[in-house]
């Protein structure tokens, strides 16, 4: 019985460990990935300004601070150049941080 507890314990522990990942998987299919550029406009400032708008909602979320896309750092001084760059990055920033908001993928 010894025996058997010895190499059964190791075994179970490895099947549990093992199958984590694919529950990870299969969570963020079925909930979908609000990060991924598919809902992100065009211009790749406002890809990035998208992906930080999600990003700061989660942090905003998580820190318990206001949940206001236009009080954020990042939207304030967006790290872009140029006004169009600049509304463009605004405009998706607002669209992420909602999206985070609607979708609960920031709490």
């Amino acid at each position: 019985m010894k025996n058997l507890t010895r190499i059964a314990t190791p075994l179970i522990a490895v099947a549990i460990m093992s199958s984590v990942p694919f529950m990870a998987l299969a969570q963020n299919s079925l909930t979908g990935n609000v990060t991924s550029n598919s809902s992100a406009p065009g211009t790749p400032q406002a890809q990035q300004g998208y992906h930080d708008g999600v990003e700061a909602a989660k942090l905003d979320t998580l820190a318990k601070r206001k949940i206001d896309a236009k009080a954020s750092h990042l939207y304030q001084h967006p790290p872009v150049k140029g006004k169009d760059a600049t509304d463009a990055y605004r405009s998706a920033f607002e669209s992420g941080y909602q999206a985070a908001l609607q979708h609960g993928s920031a709490s």
